[in-house]
């Protein structure tokens, strides 16, 4: 059986072991005791959560250069999108509290949420992809794998890194990535 590289494991289960990690410190509510907190994590997080659409591209990029592309162009979406809740909802709705606006933040929220359902949804198909091409290459050794990472991103479209859901939702990405990465760089028998 062959190894998958080191780099490729951390690529595809660092991302989200870390924002599962940060996502034990979110806070549950932007008050004006949190406000500083939730506008810096938000901070931190925007170059970190595009880092998820990396795991989709390795797996399917590895098979099939097309299909490759297709996953890169929905992480781009998913990252771009996904990205304008961060600025929206944590960045801008933090700073307006913390600047005693607290009553326009709504608005904020709810664009924020509505651009990043474009890209939760891009995400999702680009997991989608990478559980089949997963599983046509690899059979029933890349199963676990998609029976994590699928429900993972059906439950990220509503759960962000909020603990309970958000949290564990991260840690079944990082299983199930790590567990695909593993099943499609084995030795496959020659037929």
């Amino acid at each position: 059986m062959t190894r998958p590289p080191t780099r490729l494991l951390a690529a595809v289960a660092l991302p989200p072991l870390v924002l599962g990690a940060l996502g034990l410190t979110h806070p549950e509510d932007l008050t004006d005791s949190t406000a500083q907190y939730w506008r810096d994590i938000h901070i931190v997080l925007l170059p970190l959560f595009p880092l998820l659409a990396l795991a989709p591209w390795l797996i399917v990029r590895r098979e099939s250069r097309g299909l490759g592309w297709l996953a890169a162009a929905l992480g781009v979406v998913y990252a771009l999108f996904y990205s304008a809740l961060d600025v929206l909802a944590g960045i801008g709705a933090g700073a307006l509290q913390l600047d005693g606006a607290a009553s326009s933040t709504g608005i904020l929220f709810r664009q924020g949420n509505a651009l990043a359902d474009f890209g939760v949804y891009a995400y999702l198909a680009a997991t989608v992809l990478a559980a089949v091409v997963a599983l046509r290459v690899a059979g029933l050794a890349a199963l676990l794998g998609a029976v994590l990472i699928v429900p993972g991103a059906v439950v990220f479209l509503g759960s962000h890194i909020y603990w309970p859901d958000g949290v564990l939702t991260m840690l079944a990405l990082a299983v199930g990535w790590t567990a695909l990465a593993v099943a499609v760089t084995r030795e496959r028998p020659l037929t």
